[in-house]
């Protein structure tokens, strides 16, 4: 397992963030970063795509979703099975997120974290490809203003407000009280505040080089779920509820 994160995940991560750090950051970490990261992004543009489409078409059916659990409420069996077939018609799957964030995000942070936290101190030159440069010291300064070696409280909020932006857009608008609002629908709500709570509270245990790069990808999410919102909708075509731009 360490073999596979070690070779497939953490060298190549830092091959590619000291190649970009030498040939097109100008001497600023803080711009390979960045670089990388939307290099990343593109690259599991395909998996990030889904997951995007599958929460903008669930914000979209969120009130029919409502109508079968109210019409249902006397029978869990059938309202799961119509909640189910609901999905199915739409191609949607409601882990979608879960599954984005456990098989994609994270294997990813945690490689650099590694990368950030131990790739960049010890610089180990035997891990480095053929064809990337031997760079004998990094600035670890970005714009001239940020050490991303020491945590930055700056960069931590702005994070926290991305994340917070970026929950807020996958959640359906409701003017239910808190009390009134259902079990999955209340959750949400409750992680919309919880997870910038927790990233400024992990975010602060860590140099800036982390908060930068997961600043940068949460608003490459947020600018793609943006634009898949708009582009997504939910018509009537013959008494049928039907996804349109979906392509």
């Amino acid at each position: 397992m360490f073999y596979i994160f070690n070779t497939y995940l953490y060298q190549p991560l830092f091959n590619a963030l000291i190649f970009l750090y030498d040939k097109f950051s100008f001497g600023d970490l803080g711009i390979a970063i960045i670089v990388l990261t939307v290099l990343v992004r593109i690259v599991l543009y395909p998996f990030f795509y889904k997951g995007a489409r599958d929460q903008a078409v669930m914000q979209k059916i969120a009130p029919t979703i409502k109508d079968l659990q109210k019409k249902h409420k006397d029978d869990k069996q059938k309202q799961v099975n119509e909640m189910m077939a609901l999905y199915k018609e739409h191609k949607v799957n409601p882990f979608s997120a879960f599954f984005l964030l456990l098989v994609v995000q994270l294997p990813i942070l945690l490689a650099m974290y590694k990368v950030f936290t131990t790739g960049l101190k010890t610089m180990p030159q035997e891990l480095l490809y053929s064809f990337v440069p031997h760079v004998d010291a990094l600035n670890f300064s970005f714009i001239g203003l940020i050490d991303l070696s020491e945590k930055n409280v700056l960069l931590i909020l702005l994070t926290a407000i991305a994340q917070y932006y970026q929950a807020k857009l996958t959640i359906p608008k409701s003017n239910k009280a808190f009390k009134d609002l259902e079990m999955a629908e209340m959750m949400g709500r409750q992680m919309m505040y919880m997870g910038p709570i927790l990233t400024v509270v992990v975010l602060m245990t860590m140099p800036s080089a982390i908060a930068l790069y997961w600043l940068t990808t949460t608003l490459f999410s947020v600018g793609q779920q943006v634009i898949i919102n708009k582009k997504i909708n939910i018509v009537k075509d013959h008494g049928k509820l039907v996804v349109t731009g979906d392509n």
